[in-house]
């Protein structure tokens, strides 16, 4: 099964990806891990994105596009993955569409106001634990390691709704791409609990093409 995953930031994406990926056996490839593992490893198209990286640009399509396309020859995809964060245009998912053929999108849908408080209320700690205001009761320490928590710089409104626009210019016209293609198969998270979306994806996931 190969699948791509899609949804707005903060919709939970690396969450269900990663349980994805344990109950069906299948890869999870997040283009973020594929540039730094290229990049750590001093491959030429490594080097190639690092230069634009290090000089505050863009890495361009094709670079993004090689780049996947050779994470895609390797032996560990045989019987399938699961893509995060690629494709991001329509542009990407046509040339994906040259290169492999993918079984599902799945897009998680999550209304925009509930994204912005999921965002703008978490708090981060150095360890690497996260939490959100409703649930701390207003304590401002890690309960992990005691470490104060603090909030990430581009977690405040005004980037928020900048990377929530983006996404909606650039990502979500995918979703009418697929859908024409029969591919696209949607979950509705609302307020449920990752569990609970997870067992809603598992269900579509399992009921597609019957």
């Amino acid at each position: 099964m190969k699948i791509i995953i899609l949804g707005a930031p903060g919709a939970g994406k690396g969450t269900q990806a990663t349980k994805i990926s344990e109950k069906y056996g299948i890869v999870h490839i997040s283009t973020g891990d594929i540039f730094r593992a290229n990049i750590k490893g001093g491959t030429e198209i490594g080097k190639l994105a690092k230069s634009y990286i290090d000089a505050g640009k863009l890495v361009p399509d094709s670079v993004t596009c090689d780049i996947v396309k050779d994470r895609l020859t390797k032996d560990d995809v045989k019987d399938g993955y699961l893509l995060d964060g690629f494709p991001r245009s329509l542009f990407q998912a046509e040339e994906l569409s040259k290169f492999d053929d993918i079984d599902i999108c799945l897009n998680l849908e999550v209304d925009t106001s509930l994204i912005m408080d999921r965002i703008c209320g978490r708090r981060m700690c150095a360890c690497g634990e996260s939490y959100h205001v409703s649930t701390l009761g207003g304590k401002t320490t890690c309960a992990k390691c005691g470490n104060e928590l603090y909030v990430r710089d581009d977690d405040n409104p005004a980037t928020v709704k900048s990377r929530l626009d983006t996404y909606n210019v650039m990502t979500a016209p995918l979703i009418a791409y697929y859908a024409a293609q029969n591919k696209l198969v949607t979950v509705v998270c609302g307020t449920k609990t990752p569990d609970e979306v997870f067992a809603a994806v598992c269900d579509a996931l399992d009921s597609f093409g019957k």
